[in-house]
C-alpha cells in the first residue's frame, strides 16, 4: 500500500494536470494498491485544501464506478487583481501603433499570461455547457487553446482561406465591423458536429463584425452559441453587431499625439461574479 503523503501529492498532480477530466476511483485504487474508501478520504482532504485556498473545485461522482474531477478556477479577488494588472499592461504608451492600434502580440506570445487568461475565462464559462471552443485565425488562437485546455474541450479555427488538406468547407460572407468590407470566413465541414454548443473566443472586438460572422457560420451547422468571450473590446465602436458577450478589458481611448492609452476592466467580472470561487485562506492543522 502506498503511503498517504505520496498519494496526496500524486493525486493532486494527476487531477491538476487533467483539468475537467473525470478519473475513476478504481483507477486510483489500482494505481496505489489501496481501497476506494482510502482514496475517498484522500479526496476529502484535497477538496478542503484546494477549495479553501481558492484553487478550484473538486467534484466527486457517485455510482458503481465513481469518479472525481478537478475544475480549476479563480477567486473573485484574484480575478480582480489579475484584470487590473492586464489593464495596467495594456495602458503602456509604448503599445500605441500608427493608426490608433494597440500592440498585444507580446502578451499572446507569453504562455504564463495566456494560460492565466484561459483560467480566468474558464472560471466564467465552466457551467456554459460548451462542447467546443471556436476562434478565427488571428491572435486569439493561443487564448482559445488555453481556455479549451482548462475546460477539456476541442478547438476549431475559422479560416479566412480554404486549405485543400482539410476537405470541403462551409463558407459565408460577412461585413467587417471596422472596415465595412465584405470578407469571407470558412470552416471545414468535419470540424464541427451539427447541433454542437460552441464557445466563441476573439482577441479584440470593435463593432463585432467578425463575431457576428462566426455566429452566422454556426447557423450553417445548426450549432448554438454557448457564449462569447473577448479579450479587449473597444468602447468607441458605435453600434454593436453582437450583444451577449463578456470582455476582460475595455479600451476607452487612445491619444496618438500624447501616446496615452486608457484601458479599464471589461464586463466579465460584473456579469459572471457568481462563477468565481470563495476562499477562506485558512490552513488545516
Amino acid at each position: 500500500m502506498v503511503k498517504r503523503s505520496f498519494r496526496l501529492v500524486d493525486l493532486t498532480y494527476q487531477l491538476a494536470s487533467r483539468p475537467n477530466q473525470v478519473l475513476t476511483l478504481g483507477h486510483f485504487a489500482e494505481k496505489y494498491q489501496t481501497a476506494k474508501s482510502s482514496i475517498s478520504e484522500d479526496l476529502a482532504i484535497m477538496k478542503a485544501v484546494l477549495e479553501g485556498q481558492g484553487h478550484g473545485r473538486l467534484q466527486t461522482m457517485t455510482g458503481a464506478a465513481g469518479g472525481v474531477r478537478f475544475e480549476p478556477a479563480m477567486t473573485l479577488d484574484a480575478a480582480r487583481k489579475w484584470t487590473d494588472e492586464v489593464c495596467r499592461k495594456l495602458s503602456d504608451p509604448e503599445r500605441v501603433l500608427p493608426g490608433g492600434y494597440l500592440y498585444m502580440s507580446d502578451l499572446f506570445g507569453d504562455p504564463e499570461f495566456v494560460f492565466a487568461l484561459g483560467r480566468l475565462l474558464a472560471t466564467g464559462f465552466a457551467r456554459s455547457g460548451a462542447e467546443v471552443v471556436m476562434t478565427i485565425e488571428m491572435k486569439g488562437i493561443p487564448l482559445a487553446y488555453a481556455l479549451a485546455y482548462y475546460l477539456h474541450l476541442p478547438v476549431v479555427v475559422v479560416r479566412r482561406d480554404q486549405q485543400i488538406v482539410e476537405g470541403s468547407f462551409v463558407s459565408i460572407n460577412y461585413v467587417s465591423g471596422s472596415r465595412r468590407q465584405v470578407q469571407t470566413m470558412s470552416l471545414p465541414r468535419r470540424s464541427l458536429t451539427e447541433g454542437a454548443r460552441v464557445l466563441i473566443v476573439d482577441d479584440f472586438m470593435k463593432a463585432g463584425g467578425t463575431l457576428h460572422g462566426m455566429l452566422g457560420l454556426l447557423k450553417e451547422f445548426r450549432a448554438e452559441p454557448a457564449g462569447i468571450a473577448v479579450f479587449v473590446e473597444s468602447a468607441n465602436a458605435g453600434v454593436r453587431l453582437v450583444k451577449d458577450y463578456v470582455s476582460v478589458a475595455r479600451l476607452e481611448g487612445i491619444d496618438e499625439q500624447s501616446g496615452s492609452v486608457r484601458v479599464v476592466p471589461g464586463n466579465l467580472l460584473e456579469q459572471m461574479s457568481d462563477a468565481f470561487v470563495e476562499s477562506d485562506r485558512t490552513e488545516s492543522e
